[in-house]
């Protein structure tokens, strides 16, 4: 489990507050020696910090030092000092503020933002920008209205300097921030580690199903580890935790692969990494690596959709049908089945403004995709994917915005997998890293293709567990509990 220190000039700065055995003075702080594992330790830097030199600035000095994560970091105290800071926009700043203050007199305003937390609701996703941009747990915010709004003003806040009402906003965005201070340690349940699980209730396709969750949180519990569901809200508070468990769809200009970077960044166990996630999405690099690496797929080529020799060497090389894809679909988004002429120049049309280079392979029906399950190089679950009836994939995308249809599955031991099947699935992860990954593969007319590696992989509950249940779970966290050890 993650150690959480907060670090005060003076205990009596904490009295207000209810007590904590987290909590720590300046001197005592000084004085201490660091744990071995110093990158799980937290530090919540709130000594008075807005000078060079001050307690406050030697203490987030001394837990960068030590290996430990702090906020405020030495790089936020010191862009605070930076008056040119504020030259460079924030979003909404004026809007937000035109509408706070339509009074015409009205030219300054000042407020306080702890954690990101506004307590006033108009400023809320302001208050949560400058919180991502510059972790800080108080900041002191001042706009003044020139020509328009602008913010001029950033400064860092110690308890000591808050009133009655300030105390009871901070203690609960503290609270909210960080809730592991609050524990008392006799009526909570301690874990050997904590466990992030991110997830999107509203995702209509996502990797692992209510029931698939329920049970990653109770493989964590037989292993002694706090598998705690989170939102992309939470993305402040990865540093509570040991480990991210991406449970949602991911992508690379999106907040999970965010929360990947983050989480590498604060030192979590990732599952699966920014590295994992960079090559899995785009089909380029993963066509070029099957190919450098002799990974048997379908024919594929690398075209240019703006390209006036695109449609001839397409059809001299791969013929009719055959398939173009965006290099960063997913679940059969972006995949389109060309038959003809016609449809060729009319799909490369459409794909030229999505992407610069599109992927077209030959076609290779088969009844069924064989999703392979591997975690860490070895393989875990084994299921044949069937295509929508009357349909060339496994999934139908409607229109209308109806829920996607999707085809029936059998789901085998992997030792009744084809041979051929599994060691075409372990060679295409082998370059992709050592995570969780869900391979593709056809097979049919003698043949053995790679399709894609996909980072997360689904994990339903009575799809991908049919044939080892609980113990499927219990091998993910297994694998975590390995890498927290190694960590």
């Amino acid at each position: 489990m993650a150690q959480l220190i907060l670090v005060v000039d003076e205990l009596s700065a904490w009295a207000p507050y209810f007590p904590s055995e987290n909590l720590l003075d300046f001197d005592t702080y000084l004085k201490q020696t660091p744990a071995k594992n110093a990158s799980r330790t937290r530090v919540i830097n709130l000594c008075k910090n807005n000078k060079y030199l001050s307690n406050g600035y030697y203490c987030s000095l001394l837990a960068e030092a030590r290996g430990q994560h702090v906020i405020p970091s030495v790089a936020t105290l010191n862009n605070l000092r930076n008056k040119g800071l504020f030259a460079f926009g924030f979003n909404g700043v004026s809007d937000a503020l035109a509408a706070l203050a339509p009074d015409d007199d009205t030219k300054l305003i000042k407020l306080k933002s702890y954690f990101g937390r506004s307590p006033i609701p108009e400023l809320e996703t302001l208050c949560r920008e400058l919180f991502d941009r510059l972790p800080c747990p108080m900041l002191e915010l001042t706009f003044k209205k020139r020509s328009r709004w602008e913010l001029t003003g950033l400064a860092t806040l110690s308890p000591r300097e808050l009133v009655e009402e300030e105390e009871d906003r901070f203690a609960e965005a503290l609270e909210a921030y960080s809730r592991i201070i609050w524990r008392k340690p006799k009526s909570v349940k301690r874990y050997r580690y904590d466990l992030a699980m991110l997830v999107n209730p509203d995702e209509e396709l996502p990797p692992s199903d209510a029931k698939a969750l329920t049970k990653f949180v109770k493989a964590g519990e037989r292993a002694g580890v706090n598998v705690d569901l989170i939102t992309r809200k939470d993305y402040q508070r990865l540093a509570e935790y040991d480990g991210l468990f991406i449970r949602e769809t991911t992508a690379i200009d999106h907040h999970t692969f965010r929360f990947a970077q983050k989480a590498e960044h604060e030192g979590l166990v990732v599952m699966d990494s920014p590295t994992s996630i960079l090559r899995c999405a785009n089909k380029v690099f993963l066509a070029e690596s099957f190919t450098k690496h002799g990974v048997p797929t379908p024919k594929t080529l690398m075209v240019n959709p703006k390209g006036k020799e695109s449609v001839a060497w397409l059809e001299q090389e791969l013929g009719y049908p055959l398939v173009l894809k965006i290099p960063d679909g997913a679940f059969s988004r972006g995949i389109y089945k060309v038959a003809d002429r016609g449809a060729l120049i009319e799909t490369l049309a459409t794909l030229r403004n999505a992407s610069a280079l599109v992927l077209a392979q030959e076609y290779f029906f088969t009844e069924f995709d064989w999703r392979i399950g591997v975690l860490n190089h070895e393989p875990i679950f084994a299921c044949k994917y069937f295509m929508v009836k009357g349909h060339w994939q496994i999934y139908r995308h409607n229109e209308t915005g109806k829920e996607a249809d999707s085809g029936s599955f059998v789901t085998l031991p992997t030792y009744e997998a084809p041979k051929a099947v599994i060691s075409a699935a372990l060679k295409a992860v082998k370059p992709i890293g050592d995570g969780l990954y869900g391979v593709d593969i056809k097979e049919g007319k003698g043949r053995v293709a790679v399709i894609e590696v996909n980072d997360n992989p689904n994990i339903d509950h009575g799809v991908e567990d049919v044939i080892l249940k609980d113990k499927l779970y219990d091998m993910v966290i297994a694998d975590f509990v390995r890498r927290f050890e190694a960590n």
